[in-house]
């Protein structure tokens, strides 16, 4: 996957990626419209399918509410890659099916930086500053839960 990086700090709590008061709409696509609303309002309209966010520690902090994973999916981002996630947004992100890569060199990649992106070696090549990062790969059953769209979709493939 290929992506321009929107780029984050540490700490990104659920409340930053989806605001409580929008917690009423429940699509992909009407949470995705209010995406980052508090802290990147631009973030919303400007974000385009593909696109990657890239944050430091502690990714998805906060609320355990599934909400924040499904506004994402409903940007059509390709991942998030992060230095590490809160436990349950990890969970979550991959049940709802929104890929998610953990890095220890995301402070070297840059907002608007250009990214490859192969989840199957967590292999992270860095297009315009020529430089590449290695993040841990994902099992190839989590790899097929998001594949197939999360765990619902999934389980019903297997079933």
């Amino acid at each position: 996957m290929n992506g321009r990086v929107w780029k984050f700090g540490d700490d990104v709590d659920t409340d930053a990626v989806i605001p409580g008061r929008y917690l009423i709409l429940n699509t992909p696509e009407e949470l995705a419209a209010y995406a980052f609303i508090g802290v990147r309002p631009e973030f919303a309209s400007e974000v385009q399918e593909g696109d990657i966010i890239v944050a430091g520690n502690n990714f998805g902090c906060g609320s355990s509410r599934e909400h924040a994973p499904i506004a994402l999916k409903g940007t059509k981002i390709s991942c998030v890659i992060a230095k590490s996630f809160a436990r349950i947004f990890f969970r979550n992100s991959i049940n709802i099916g929104v890929a998610l890569l953990e890095c220890p060199e995301t402070d070297k990649i840059s907002d608007g930086d250009k990214l490859e992106v192969d989840l199957a070696s967590g292999l992270i090549t860095n297009v315009t500053k020529n430089e590449t990062y290695q993040a841990s790969p994902l099992p190839e059953f989590v790899r097929g839960i998001m594949d197939a769209g999360g765990l619902i979709e999934y389980t019903r493939q297997i079933i």
